[in-house]
């Protein structure tokens, strides 16, 4: 009875590590605060987290985007066992088998719960399923349009609460192209991180494709890109204490290009990428800052 239990238990956390329960942690977490403080500003606290569709299109995102890194794994397996051998070791503690059948389940699981909301929202999803689907299988093999599509199956969540609010504002546009530059940018740095399971499995990368220094060209040409959005959202006193956020994401940035042209290995790269997904996560975090009386005023 313990062993079935103990078994039991290390078949969770694999299956946990497979559909990265700490990114869709982040998810819910960055979700519900666009909507209390982006997409609903006028809406209580309480009607926020009681509305049952925004509810029911969250946990459709989670669904699908835990479905996503699903097969990813899957079409990733011997990449992964080069490039992250012990998480490898963890994931392949669930058979492929079963992590195809709970594929499927969570992908029927957000398609319904779309349908619950709209025929609106269930196309979405299923549009959104077919598009993971597509990159995994098919996109992620070109080079560019790879990163460029990972980029937008990233951010497409977002848009899922925005359409629900219905709320078209510039500011929220510019800030999800803040957004995706800095996607790609990660994008590019997870492919140098990767490069030598890439170079053992024949996969097609920017920086194997055309070198480590022309991938370091085109991240160093983003983050300054960056700048632009970050110049028209100052503009806006809608973002309110959160333009610290914004200066502290160009002096990080700036860092970060400086260290990059001194990387070559695997170590310094992986530094680069923890600091673009803490940049990311402080950002999520950051939009409590927009209005600090919404704060107390959605308490209340």
């Amino acid at each position: 009875m313990k062993e079935n239990t103990s078994n039991y238990l290390y078949k969770s956390l694999s299956l946990f590590s497979v559909v990265r329960g700490y990114n869709i942690i982040v998810l819910v977490i960055a979700q519900y605060l666009a909507s209390i403080f982006i997409f609903s500003p006028n809406k209580s606290l309480r009607l926020v987290l009681l509305d049952f569709n925004l509810f029911c299109i969250i946990l459709a995102t989670v669904s699908v985007v835990a479905a996503g890194y699903i097969i990813n794994n899957f079409y990733d397996e011997d990449k992964d066992k080069i490039n992250r051998p012990v998480k490898s070791k963890i994931d392949n503690l669930v058979s492929q088998k079963t992590k195809l059948s709970v594929y499927f389940t969570f992908n029927f699981v957000g398609a319904f719960l779309g349908y619950l909301v709209s025929w609106k929202a269930l196309l979405f999803f299923s549009g959104y399923i077919f598009l993971i689907w597509f990159y995994s299988h098919k996109l992620k093999k070109y080079p560019f349009i790879g990163i460029i599509s990972v980029s937008i199956v990233t951010i497409l969540p977002f848009f899922a609460v925005f359409v629900y609010f219905k709320n078209f504002s510039k500011v929220i546009f510019v800030h999800a192209i803040f957004l995706f530059l800095l996607l790609v940018i990660r994008q590019l740095v997870k492919n140098l991180e990767n490069m030598d399971g890439d170079i053992l499995t024949n996969s097609k990368t920017i920086p194997i494709q055309y070198g480590e220094r022309l991938t370091k060209k085109v991240i160093s040409l983003l983050s300054f890109l960056l700048i632009v959005p970050v110049y028209i959202l100052w503009t806006y006193p809608e973002i309110g204490l959160m333009n610290f956020y914004f200066a502290f994401s160009i002096i990080a940035l700036l860092i970060f290009v400086s260290i990059l042209w001194k990387s070559n290995a695997k170590p310094q790269y992986i530094i680069l990428h923890n600091l673009l997904k803490f940049l990311i996560f402080a950002g999520i975090l950051s939009i409590i800052l927009i209005d600090k009386s919404l704060i107390i005023n959605k308490i209340i």
